[in-house]
């Protein structure tokens, strides 16, 4: 009884601090902006604490449901994109030599060790009116065209962000899959191709998953890259959320629709889930 009683101390002390993290700076904020949803906002922002349900009803507005829309297509697109560019060179860094698999993949995360707003000014030196890829074009006779602050903007700078959060699952599934499976697909008269469509591809759907799940999520709720590379031009949910708590100081119809960017969030975790499951 008292060996039981001391592994379970033992348990609740390893648990403690990562259970005091989550209380404190999910749990909390997350009841925080549950309770405000229900209230309205005061004549020059902020909060009456007077109840309501009228802030889920403007859920609803066709001008809100476009944002939501716009935002999904976008972050589907970089996630597509994502995948077809990071696919093929997750499978060349697993074929590789063991002594350049190192290399490659600190090439893959080495944007993670700039600042964040240093690389995204950086595209706006890349992008705009007389930026190098303009000045490269004008030397073949092309340009200058609008390549900043449009949706495409927004598009390359969310890829560029979050293509190695795609790579890295998907060379961690292709790596751990049995080399002699696609010699076995070959000895039996199989070609490269449908040893990929047949072997490779079905093996490595729970990367496919991750990644996509992983470059999907942060590009649906970004607001920084569509600010500084869209412009006023492109608007997706996060912007609108930021809009709504510090110009508008609409913080309760700001809480409902961080909560209805979670609901999203958590129902592609789900999905997510049961499909690597299947899978």
């Amino acid at each position: 009884m008292s060996q039981s009683r001391g592994r379970r101390l033992g348990a609740f002390v390893f648990l403690a601090p990562g259970l005091t993290y989550l209380l404190v700076l999910l749990l909390v904020p997350l009841a925080l902006v549950l309770g405000t949803s229900f209230f309205q906002r005061g004549r020059f922002g902020g909060v009456v604490y007077e109840f309501t349900t009228e802030n889920f009803g403007r859920l609803i507005d066709p001008l809100y449901l476009g944002v939501v829309g716009d935002s999904l297509r976008i972050a589907a697109l970089t996630t597509l994109l994502a995948l077809l560019i990071g696919y093929p060179t997750a499978y060349v860094i697993a074929r590789l030599p063991r002594k350049w698999k190192t290399a490659a993949l600190v090439a893959i995360v080495l944007p993670f060790w700039t600042n964040f707003i240093i690389r995204i000014y950086a595209w706006i030196m890349l992008l705009n009116g007389p930026g190098l890829v303009n000045s490269g074009l004008k030397v073949f006779g092309l340009g200058p065209y609008e390549l900043l602050y449009n949706e495409g903007a927004v598009v390359v700078g969310l890829l560029y962000s979050y293509l190695p959060l795609m790579v890295l699952p998907l060379y961690a599934a292709i790596e751990r899959l049995d080399p002699q499976l696609r010699e076995a697909s070959a000895n039996l008269g199989a070609s490269a191709f449908t040893t990929f469509r047949k072997v490779t591809l079905p093996l490595t759907v729970p990367g496919v998953l991750t990644g996509s799940l992983f470059v999907f999520v942060p590009s649906f709720g970004n607001f920084v890259i569509p600010e500084m590379l869209g412009g006023s031009k492109s608007i997706m949910v996060g912007n609108l959320i930021r809009n709504q708590f510090l110009k508008a100081r609409d913080w309760p119809f700001g809480s409902t629709l961080a909560l209805a960017l979670i609901a999203v969030l958590v129902v592609l975790l789900i999905v997510q889930a049961r499909a690597a499951r299947r899978a």
